[in-house]
């Protein structure tokens, strides 16, 4: 496969093998541009007029906060929406043509909002028709490292010309019936109230009227994959995405856009009154000093005869 073009401001690293190639920018190490061989490009290109971002890093806030800021030990820091990461320009720290990582650390503008010592790495490695990321957080603090982790790749629907937007369904590993929560905001903010599942069993049938009232978010998710493609997984292409370390989920779009968002997270957004201690926030990671996490988000490209 050549080597996929450059066509972002700021350079992308770029990996590739025989199946796929990947685009990623330092800026934010967000993955720009995942095309698979021939050239289809399977994730989402921007457009202001909905969301400009692909597939931004969560880190160390998913959603907002309560007047933009988190607080810890008495004092209070500016924090901006999904946290600081995806505005930050990244070191890249190794990379092969199948393989690429890099960093962000703290500094004097990450303790602004963030007043922990840390080391973020996102890591990119292609094999076959698989896109495996992982996201490592490494507390290098004397105390806990409170820290939200979260994906939000956003992917072409429809995937391909095969088949309209309406045939499309993500279809969840395991049966899905417990309720589901809601926001408010964009990003959002969680509402206290749990909502019947759309969900009929494994499946969810995509549909802009779900998205009326925003993400879908699934904070007793059962499944840790799904499969993302035409409503018949055997019809044509389709991807398999897994997430083994999140132990929860979000899926979202607006209403007459392209694409869809997949979000498996390390904690939730803000509920709507939280104004605690960052530590205390809803399904965030707590780190010991001394000690790294990671979570993966695996990507994995399945066709099949029509």
């Amino acid at each position: 496969m050549n080597r996929p073009a450059s066509t972002f401001g700021a350079k992308p690293v770029e990996i590739w093998n025989s199946a796929l190639s990947a685009a990623i920018s330092p800026h934010g190490a967000q993955l720009m541009s995942l095309k698979a061989r021939g050239g289809k490009e399977l994730l989402w290109q921007g457009d202001p007029a909905y969301w400009p971002d692909r597939a931004p890093i969560l880190f160390p806030v998913i959603g907002p906060t309560v007047n933009g800021e988190i607080h810890h030990n008495g004092m209070s820091y500016p924090m901006p929406p999904h946290g600081f990461a995806k505005g930050r320009d990244f070191v890249v720290i190794g990379q092969t043509n199948q393989r690429c990582v890099f960093e962000l650390r703290a500094d004097s503008q990450t303790r602004g909002h963030y007043p922990f010592e840390f080391a973020l790495r996102v890591a990119f490695d292609l094999t076959d028709e698989t896109l495996e990321m992982t996201i490592e957080v490494t507390n290098e603090d004397a105390e806990a490292l409170p820290a939200d982790v979260g994906y939000h790749v956003g992917f072409q629907w429809p995937l391909t010309s095969e088949h309209p937007r309406e045939e499309y369904a993500v279809v969840f590993a395991n049966e899905e019936n417990a309720p589901i929560r809601r926001g408010t905001g964009d990003p959002i903010f969680l509402l206290p109230d749990r909502l019947p599942t759309p969900v009929e069993g494994k499946r969810l049938r995509l549909r802009d009227e779900l998205f009326n009232d925003l993400a879908i978010v699934f904070d007793q998710i059962i499944s840790r994959s799904l499969t993302y493609g035409p409503d018949d997984p055997h019809d044509g292409t389709s991807l398999r995405i897994e997430f083994p370390d999140s132990p929860y989920f979000a899926i979202w779009t607006k209403p007459g856009a392209t694409f869809v968002a997949i979000e498996p997270w390390q904690g939730l957004p803000s509920p709507i009154d939280f104004e605690g201690p960052l530590i205390d926030k809803p399904g965030i990671a707590v780190i010991d000093p001394g000690e790294k996490r990671s979570w993966r988000m695996i990507i994995r490209l399945q066709r099949f005869d029509n």
